[in-house]
């Protein structure tokens, strides 16, 4: 079981999130899962050890990745927990009609789908590279198409709009992908992100009846999480993706993403931000 590759995934209780760990499992990889009810991940736990072979370790962590404590709890018990990580999948999202704020004061969508994956990426980087050659993938999305990252605004106090402040952190993902693969070169680290595609899952369940009217109607245009997953699962365990590293993807092709995504001043104004934002809650 040592030699065998050790995942950790956020948001892996439904969706993209857990079809991905229930095929990484069958692939014969450990798998920890990362989610937000204990009940749910037992849940979750139970249907990707069937997927798997007796040999595959399957752990669960509960951590409400809206709360900075509490990821950096998760960090520590994963790091207590696992003497190896070689791919970390950033992969819990959401999306909120109205603004609301963390108990960090923080905004609620921006919380959860860029400074979780921020600072959890940041606390498990040392183990990360203990495990070289190592990968981190993030799931972003096409809807960042068209947005900016609101640098005098980032906690949408003058202007909150609930798809456009979605928007907003995917395209966060993207900057942060690019930027962390810069700050990792030389140290056999590939940082990548993908588009998984519109999904029939849960996802914007939560913003009331009209919302979720607008996502029972797009379900017939909607992929399987099965399908949506497929770019995740090549990402985290294809021998050899070349070309991935800061790279962004689609049906497992290399994609250029929006020209804001690009913007590599950008990416590391953000990451700076990012930081002052998490020490300052730590302080």
């Amino acid at each position: 079981m040592s030699d065998q590759k050790q995942i950790l995934i956020t948001g892996a209780t439904n969706g993209i999130g857990l079809a991905a760990a229930k095929a990484l499992a069958a692939l014969d990889i450990n798998v920890a899962i990362v989610g937000r009810s204990a009940e749910r991940s037992k849940i979750a736990a139970a249907q990707i050890s069937a997927a798997a072979s007796n040999t595959v370790s399957v752990t669960t962590f509960v951590a409400d990745l809206a709360s900075q404590a509490a990821v950096r709890t998760l960090a520590s018990e994963v790091l207590t927990r696992h003497r190896r990580i070689d791919v970390l999948i950033n992969n819990a999202g959401a999306m909120y009609r109205s603004r609301q704020l963390t108990g960090d004061g923080i905004e609620l969508t921006w919380a959860i789908n860029h400074l979780a994956p921020f600072l959890l990426t940041t606390l498990l980087l040392d183990r990360l590279k203990e495990s070289s050659p190592f990968r981190v993938i993030t799931t972003a999305s096409e809807a960042h198409h068209g947005a900016d990252i609101p640098f005098d605004d980032l906690n949408a106090e003058k202007l909150y709009r609930g798809f456009l402040r979605y928007r907003q952190s995917k395209l966060a993902n993207i900057l942060f992908t690019t930027e962390l693969a810069r700050r990792l070169e030389g140290t056999g680290a590939t940082c990548s992100c993908f588009h998984p595609g519109l999904v029939a899952s849960g996802f914007n369940q939560n913003n009331g009846l009209l919302m979720s009217l607008a996502m029972t109607l797009l379900r017939p245009a909607s992929r399987t999480v099965e399908k949506g997953a497929e770019t995740l699962i090549w990402l985290a365990s294809t021998a050899n993706v070349a070309g991935s590293n800061g790279g962004y993807f689609i049906d497992m092709q290399r994609r250029s993403p929006s020209r804001q995504a690009q913007d590599e001043h950008a990416a590391r104004r953000l990451w700076e931000i990012s930081e002052r934002e998490c020490a300052a809650r730590n302080s």
